[in-house]
């Protein structure tokens, strides 16, 4: 005959108590680092092409959600992130490698020496020695204008990187 200890219950009781402060710590965590429950959430990656080509322009529909969408054919990543729509170069600036986005993460990482990025293209880690190279960008209507004759690297041109986004 299988007794029951009085103590499995505390145990349960326990894990439950741990598990309940193990939750709170890190949503208060999330809420100290900035992050909000929406904005710690995965962000999804998106194949596209643009919807029209003329010179070194190449125009796409303005994301309507945060997220990346790589155009290969092109070697364009759009992001939309945080209320901003940014345009950037594929291959990461340290040797050229095609970027690879980490929904899980948030971030993008190169595959070659791992580098990796946030999604605003800010320099985290890694071999690379800047943020990703982000091309001039302007808004036509609910489209994104992408320069592709203008790419600007953090190092070299600081105010254009800076200022190579949109408020969307």
């Amino acid at each position: 005959m299988t007794t029951s200890s009085s103590c499995d219950g505390c145990r349960l009781r326990h894990r439950r108590e741990f598990l309940r402060e193990a939750a709170t710590l890190v949503a208060g965590s999330l809420l100290a680092a900035g992050l909000t429950p929406g904005g710690a959430a995965a962000l999804p990656v998106r194949w596209g092409r643009a919807i029209l080509s003329r010179d070194d322009e190449r125009t796409y529909p303005i994301p309507t959600e945060d997220g990346a969408t790589i155009d290969d054919k092109e070697q364009v990543i759009l992001v939309r992130y945080q209320q901003k729509a940014y345009a950037f170069n594929l291959s990461c600036p340290h040797q050229n490698t095609a970027l690879r986005w980490h929904p899980e993460d948030n971030q993008f990482q190169c595959p070659k020496h791992h580098s990796r990025y946030q999604p605003d293209g800010v320099f985290i880690s890694g071999r690379a020695t800047r943020s990703m190279d982000r091309f001039a960008v302007r808004r036509d209507g609910s489209n994104m204008v992408v320069d592709l004759d203008k790419l600007y690297r953090q190092d070299e041109n600081p105010d254009q990187w800076t200022s190579a986004c949109m408020t969307v």
